[in-house]
């Protein structure tokens, strides 16, 4: 079966045309001892690739006013190309060349690693990185989204263009999907298939995507016998992590929990905005990470305050994720969030490199690709007790990370202990 597909999006855009590759297999994929390799494997795809060394692509791509990155997340790598109409078909090539056949030059793979370990460095410095990987390793362990896609830095420093050279010989086997949208001249749609590397991208019969996924198959840290992580530091703030890693993007209860997500943190009518800080004022800080993954995604509470008032901070917090469990929304509450939902909906697919992005990553997690508008239908039939219901199911059993003063830390965690199951 052919795993590479191909998609236009065509849209009354400016003479403006977007790209985005997906490609399976992010830094979940990450070989042991190797984790960061694949965001490092990205930084360096648009260093060189096909007939294009570092400077003639960089001279290609700027000469035409256009922008080429590579992004690895967890469950992918996304290249994106944004360039003039009238580019197109001369750039576009390049995605392919990047997957198919990248340089790895040495200099340029030494090069990026050093970004990467000053990257790594700069989140040792920020308090709030450092909570959430506390709590990544409650909830994921060693497991394949136990890691932050830049990686750790002992393994880091051991990765070299001889680790990178198998992982991208796999890119052109595993699942991959290209979706071109904006203005899309005839020439381009008539064309591309038949312009090298998309010509021989599109034979391609290997499928490597069981290996991947052979290799990430125990999501969550099922080993875990805590359910509370202590990060000391010298600081003048606490940053507190409360939450849980729930279901795949595309789940049947997802929709429930994006719309409690809203509830809880979208916007400054949100309940935890409104109780943190207009009703209390405890709280620099305060929203929720839910991203979209597609496998336990992390639905996660976080909040940035001072020492005087972190433990009521830490009390609103865990009264407002148990009320999720213990009573339905109100119907107003509940209209509100629904109306915010639809919302994030439109925005985020106001622009065709928007559009382009969120269709690549429904493809590849094979979702339908009238997915958001199925759900923007099923959402009239959600209710309050169907949202407690889905919180009960999901979100019973959190997981404490704090970051700060080892004093008030130890407050916190006695306080957490002696009320939490």
């Amino acid at each position: 079966m052919n795993r590479f597909g191909l998609i236009f999006i065509p849209s009354k855009s400016p003479g403006v045309t977007s790209a985005k590759l997906w490609v399976k297999g992010g830094s979940r994929a990450d070989p042991i001892n190797q984790k960061g390799a694949h965001q490092l494997l990205g930084a360096v795809l648009s260093r060189g690739c096909g007939p294009y060394n570092e400077i003639s692509l960089a001279d290609l791509v700027e000469g035409c006013g256009a922008g080429l990155r590579c992004d690895v997340s967890e469950d992918g790598l996304l290249i994106s190309l944004k360039c003039a109409e009238r580019d197109a078909l001369e750039l576009i090539p390049i995605i392919g060349w990047m997957i198919s056949d990248p340089h790895l030059e040495g200099n340029q793979v030494l090069l990026e690693k050093e970004l990467s370990l000053q990257a790594l460095q700069r989140q040792k410095e920020n308090s709030f990185h450092l909570a959430f990987d506390g709590w990544r390793n409650l909830a994921y362990g060693k497991g394949p989204y136990g890691h932050d896609p830049l990686g750790i830095k002992d393994d880091l420093l051991q990765i070299g263009r001889k680790e990178l050279i198998p992982l991208a010989n796999q890119l052109r086997q595993r699942p991959s999907t290209l979706v071109i949208a904006g203005t899309i001249n005839k020439e381009l749609e008539e064309k591309i298939h038949q312009t090298a590397p998309f010509n021989s991208l599109l034979l391609e019969q290997n499928d490597n995507s069981k290996e991947i996924n052979k290799t990430c198959s125990n999501f969550t840290n099922e080993e875990s016998i805590s359910n509370l992580k202590i990060l000391p530091e010298a600081t003048s703030q606490i940053v507190i992590m409360l939450g849980q890693a729930t279901i795949a993007h595309g789940h049947k209860d997802d929709l429930g929990l994006r719309l409690i997500n809203c509830h809880l943190s979208s916007g400054m009518s949100s309940l935890l905005f409104r109780r943190l800080r207009e009703e209390h004022g405890v709280a620099y800080d305060v929203g929720v990470h839910h991203p979209t993954r597609e496998k336990n995604a992390p639905f996660v509470m976080h909040a940035s305050t001072s020492e005087e008032k972190a433990l009521l901070t830490l009390k609103l917090l865990l009264d407002s994720w148990r009320g999720l469990v213990e009573s339905p929304l109100s119907e107003n509450d509940l209209s509100l969030a629904k109306a915010k939902y639809e919302g994030q909906i439109a925005h985020s697919i106001q622009t065709s490199s928007q559009r382009a992005e969120r269709q690549a990553i429904l493809t590849a997690f094979d979702l339908p690709i009238d997915y958001d508008l199925k759900c923007n239908q099923a959402i009239k039939k959600l209710n309050g007790k169907n949202l407690q219901d889905i919180a009960s199911r999901h979100l019973k059993k959190p997981l404490l990370s704090l970051c700060g003063p080892k004093g008030s830390l130890e407050r916190l965690a006695n306080y957490w202990l002696d009320n939490i199951d």
